[in-house]
């Protein structure tokens, strides 16, 4: 497949390019600083841009099967504004534009599904994410609304506690209340998740939270 990802030189980004590189597929990256991909590949084609850059942003999706997005908002006390949030419309207003019909993508907890019961910790994670972060949940909010609010074949995978380390190779996934998923996963987890949801819809317009 050719995949675009967003967010492909933070940490779980550049380990998402790995995998589908591994896996034999084209990947556009779409960077801001290039400097910080370290990785040269045939199938590797870096747009360089920021987030608020719509026609850069359409360049990269452009005939592309799938996207999948690694960015996250910042987890910052006094940060402002939703360049995140403003992005990832932008991306989602592209993929609609030129038809490419699959996003895979991050958030937490903090924001929950419709499958998801009422439990303890589904009530006291926005609560705290509120309190410690205010502007990061609103950028998860709003990211993850513009998304689930489209008519695009989405799955979100919502993580708590990510970590580095080599991969562990256990999955839980599931919804709040119904599943038994933890906190911690590796980033390296993470990515393969991501990337293994290309050619795995059982998560199809679905916000699992996942964990090892």
């Amino acid at each position: 497949m050719k995949v675009t990802v967003f967010g492909a030189t933070g940490q779980i980004g550049r380990l998402a390019v790995g995998d589908l590189l591994a896996g034999g597929h084209d990947v556009t990256a779409y960077v801001r600083n290039p400097g910080k991909l370290v990785r040269s590949d045939p199938r590797l084609v870096t747009v360089v841009g920021e987030l608020s850059d719509e026609a850069r942003i359409r360049q990269a999706v452009r005939g592309s099967d799938a996207v999948i997005s690694a960015l996250g908002p910042l987890l910052r006390r006094g940060s402002a504004g939703t360049p995140v949030t403003d992005g990832t419309k932008s991306i989602v207003s592209a993929m609609q534009t030129d038809h490419v019909g699959r996003y895979i993508g991050l958030a937490t907890p903090s924001v929950p599904d419709e499958r998801d019961n009422p439990t303890l910790k589904a009530k006291i994670l926005p609560a705290m994410a509120g309190l410690l972060f205010p502007n990061a949940l609103t950028e998860l909010v709003g990211m993850t609304t513009a998304v689930t609010q489209s008519d695009l074949d989405w799955t979100v995978a919502r993580i708590t506690r990510p970590t580095g380390g080599k991969p562990k190779g256990t999955v839980r996934a599931g919804f709040l209340g119904h599943d038994k998923v933890g906190s911690v996963m590796s980033r390296a987890d993470i990515a393969a998740f991501l990337v293994a949801q290309l050619t795995d819809d059982t998560f199809s317009r679905a916000a699992p939270a996942i964990s090892n």
